[in-house]
């Protein structure tokens, strides 16, 4: 088999249909050659996210029936609490409605004006919190995780002795956290080991820095250890999560990723006067602490999902399906970042459209033709989302490198719809002389990639 059998049976169906290849033509034109302006209906296939995309399983829809919608001390808080306390052994865990509004209250009462993030990799929404509060996010994943085509077990690690120098070079006042991302997503989906994370931590110890994990992927980063460190070869994932995060301080967690649902995040610490500062501002923004933004019925689905995500034979069906749509793609001659990551396939959009330079938005315009040809829809990671003008000379920065990320909502698409992917990405690849380079005609001062507006270069 190229992969394990699903661990599931499927109870209910939603019906997905086919635009006409002119129907998408138009409707991109509408859409700006954006394809976050799509509407859903008219996606065959949708990559975009694996972010509150997964279908939740008959165990989180029945908890879901049980959701106390009191407006303080529900019950699913407790159990909520008591799931996320059992996997990373914080004392404090603040519910949020997602991921990036637990980004927003830990630097909102953590940054100020001049700090400095060292991350390994920081995703958008991390990105832009940071800098939203006037801060600079710095990016120290080590050198092996900018060549894509280098196969390096661990390419999420964050290079230590640039972290060192850092601290060294700027002081360690100017850097009031550490953060760390595992996976490491914009680096391609890539794992962080074991190795590095307890380096990283020494780092943070010796000088006395706070050490946070961005923990969206962290059942998948699990995984990955298992399976490429030996030391862990004969340990239970649950037991690799809780020495994962015994070597941080707090995390933040969509858990719109590995915690199954559809909406839903936390923020956990330890620190006591950041928990109450950050729990004041979740009032004023989001609700009160017990809720966090999210309903009750929320709440304990997410506190089921955390369960689920943690079996080994959901993980292994998980990684396989990735890497059997990566498998699929390689043995086509498609250009893919590798190894294969861990939610995520990522086609290498510089190998792939040669003859776009960056100043064109390889990624953004093989995103927008594969929607096209074939009404399935991803995202770009490249030069549209991270590359920056300076507002003094207007000139264009780039980053290393240039992705189409097909990430793969969990439980959700079948192996022939991994094969329909396969083959019209590899159909795509025998014309791609004839894809187009984009030009921008909107762009937003942060997260442009989110309401860009294109049009081609003629």
């Amino acid at each position: 088999m190229e992969f394990p059998a699903e661990p599931f049976r499927i109870k209910v169906v939603e019906k997905i249909q086919k635009t006409t290849r002119e129907e998408r033509v138009e409707l991109l034109q509408q859409a700006g050659l954006n394809l976050f302006n799509l509407p859903a209906e008219k996606i065959y296939i949708d990559l975009l996210t694996d972010s509150g995309t997964s279908a939740m399983s008959d165990n989180q829809w029945a908890g879901m029936m049980v959701g106390d919608e009191s407006y303080a001390g529900c019950k699913n808080f407790f159990n909520f609490a008591r799931a996320v306390r059992d996997i990373v052994g914080f004392s404090h865990i603040i519910p949020t409605h997602q991921g990036r509004s637990a980004e927003n209250l830990l630097f909102s009462v953590i940054l100020k004006k001049g700090d400095l993030v060292p991350n390994n990799t920081h995703f958008d929404t991390t990105r832009a919190n940071v800098l939203h509060n006037e801060a600079i996010p710095l990016d120290l994943v080590i050198d092996e995780g900018h060549d894509p085509n280098l196969d390096h077990p661990f390419k999420g690690n964050m290079d230590v002795d640039k972290l060192e120098r850092l601290i060294a070079d700027k002081g360690k006042k100017r850097i009031p956290l550490i953060m760390m991302t595992v996976t490491n997503n914009s680096g391609g989906g890539q794992p962080v080991s074991m190795a590095n994370l307890r380096q990283v931590h020494r780092v943070a110890k010796k000088h006395r820095i706070p050490f946070f994990l961005d923990a969206c992927r962290f059942a998948e980063n699990c995984f990955f250890i298992k399976e490429r460190e030996p030391e862990f070869a004969s340990k239970s994932i649950p037991s690799i999560a809780r020495e994962m995060f015994s070597y941080a301080d707090g995390c933040t967690m969509s858990a719109k990723k590995d915690g199954l649902v559809n909406i839903g995040g936390f923020l956990a610490m330890n620190d006591d006067t950041c928990y109450r500062a950050a729990t004041n501002l979740l009032i004023l923004l989001e609700g009160f602490p017990t809720y966090g933004g999210l309903a009750g019925r929320d709440l304990e689905a997410i506190a089921r999902g955390l369960q689920e995500v943690l079996e080994e034979d959901y993980l292994a069906y998980r990684i396989g399906q990735v890497r059997y749509l990566g498998e699929l793609l390689s043995r086509s001659g498609v250009p893919i970042l590798k190894p294969i990551g861990g939610h995520a396939v990522y086609l290498n959009a510089r190998e792939f459209l040669p003859h776009l330079p960056q100043a064109q938005f390889p990624a953004q315009a093989l995103a927008v033709a594969l929607y096209r040809e074939a009404g399935i829809r991803t995202v770009e990671i490249g030069s549209l989302m991270f590359g920056e003008t300076d507002p003094k000379t207007g000139k264009e920065s780039y980053p290393e490198l240039e992705l189409v990320r097909l990430a793969i909502p969990r439980r959700v698409y079948t192996s022939m719809h991994m094969q329909y992917v396969a083959e019209s990405i590899a159909q795509l690849y025998r014309q791609r002389q004839s894809i187009k380079g984009l030009l921008l005609v909107y762009q937003a001062p942060l997260l442009r990639h989110f309401t860009a507006r294109l049009s081609e270069v003629e």
